[in-house]
């Protein structure tokens, strides 16, 4: 469950990793850059590394493919994502975590955003893009499913897990569409929080 002990703070990271991160960001926004101005199938890898003054060698040690380049904060958002659930203060539940984490990440990045909103038009307009994101969803729905069940001590595969998992990730892209997102969200996550509430209180 909850540990409610705080460990040291993590060493800051060094010069290298720190140039590391700078590279790849720097690669992420030129691909970005290009991928709006002129679509993503008209841009090529040798244009994107000539725009972030790298090798091609050196792009794709940091993306091995071209769809990664979009989705540049993957593996950050699944960490987020995971930590939302494991480092819930005590007493707040599963689904109240993920809506926490709904409202201060993924809807607030949405929010007035004229490039979010370019971003978003970009990944529906290119059937790859599409393909990648969706694919990334499900890992981190599997990763999230895992973790839901080890905080609330149940097996690995408990589908009621994997359920809440889906939901929670799909709640924010359905509230999108809303007249007011914010108020969809929140309401998708009281259909979650309570039906979970019932689950547990039932297998308890």
């Amino acid at each position: 469950m909850n540990d409610t002990e705080t460990g040291p703070p993590a060493p800051a990271p060094g010069r290298r990793e720190r140039k590391k991160a700078a590279t790849r960001k720097a690669i992420a926004d030129a691909a970005l850059r290009l991928f709006l101005e002129r679509g993503y199938d008209d841009v090529g890898i040798r244009e994107i590394a000539d725009a972030a003054d790298v090798s091609t060698t050196t792009l794709f040690k940091h993306f091995p493919v071209k769809e990664a380049l979009v989705f540049d904060e993957d593996a950050d958002q699944e960490a987020g994502l995971l930590a939302a659930v494991r480092e819930r203060p005590p007493g707040r539940s599963v689904p109240a975590a993920l809506r926490e984490h709904a409202l201060r990440h993924r809807m607030a990045a949405a929010d007035g955003d004229a490039r979010f909103t370019a971003f978003a038009a970009l990944v529906d307009a290119t059937p790859a893009l599409r393909d990648h994101l969706q694919n990334m969803w499900l890992r981190h729905a599997a990763a999230l499913a895992r973790v839901i069940a080890d905080e609330c001590g149940l097996p690995a595969d408990d589908p009621a897990c994997a359920a809440l998992a889906h939901f929670a990730l799909e709640a924010p892209r359905a509230a999108r569409g809303q007249a007011d997102p914010r108020r969809a969200l929140c309401r998708a996550f009281d259909l979650l929080e309570g039906g979970w509430d019932t689950l547990t209180a039932t297998a308890g």
